[in-house]
């Protein structure tokens, strides 16, 4: 592979980032012009060369369908999540039960694992605590649980969206990961399409 290849292939793999910090650099700033845009790749070039982080690989597969499917089952989890804990904060007569569970993921990679984490915080009624990187283990507190059963159906709900995320946006074999591993996944969850 030649040098000029290779550093093609680098800037295609970042080319997201670059975009994205344009993009917020243009919100920040509220202009949307092309002088704010040019200052934006200035910007965003001098971040991603002085302040280097690990490179996030991408798996170049975007679902359109399942990320859509992904972002309406979201924002009816948040609705459902959100008049749960409301009622629960009405309901005197019954203290909701909590737990801090143990929730490995299927998938070893990074982005799937900041996607699944936040996801699960941001739908009330639970919060990631700590993440286990190395064992890729989230660990959260969940409101809701009473018993063993509720436990593991809370478990089940954060790998539920990790199978999302991963139909959406996850590489073919993190697809295959997600697919052979558990039956028990309601169906259509855990295949790979």
């Amino acid at each position: 592979m030649s040098p000029a290849t290779s550093i093609a292939g680098a800037v295609w793999r970042q080319l997201p980032f670059l975009v994205w910090l344009i993009a917020l650099w243009m919100l920040l700033w509220g202009q949307f012009t092309v002088l704010a845009a040019l200052t934006g790749l200035i910007v965003a070039v001098f971040v991603t060369r002085i302040f280097r982080l690990p490179p996030v690989e991408l798996s170049g597969r975007v679902n359109l369908w399942y990320g859509f499917l992904f972002i309406v089952t979201f924002l009816g989890a948040l609705v459902r999540g959100s008049l749960l804990v409301a009622w629960q904060t009405l309901d005197l007569r019954h203290y909701p039960g909590t737990a801090i569970i143990a929730v490995p993921l299927r998938t070893d990679d990074d982005l799937i694992l900041a996607h699944v984490g936040v996801t699960a915080s941001l739908i009330p009624g639970s919060l990631i605590i700590d993440i286990d990187r190395d064992r890729r283990i989230l660990y959260l507190h969940v409101l809701r649980v009473s018993s063993a059963a509720d436990v593991e159906k809370q478990r089940r709900a954060v790998q539920v969206w990790e199978a999302r995320i991963v139909r959406a946006v996850g590489s073919r074999a993190q697809l295959a990961a997600i697919r052979g591993i558990d039956p028990r996944l309601p169906r259509g969850e855990g295949a790979a399409s």
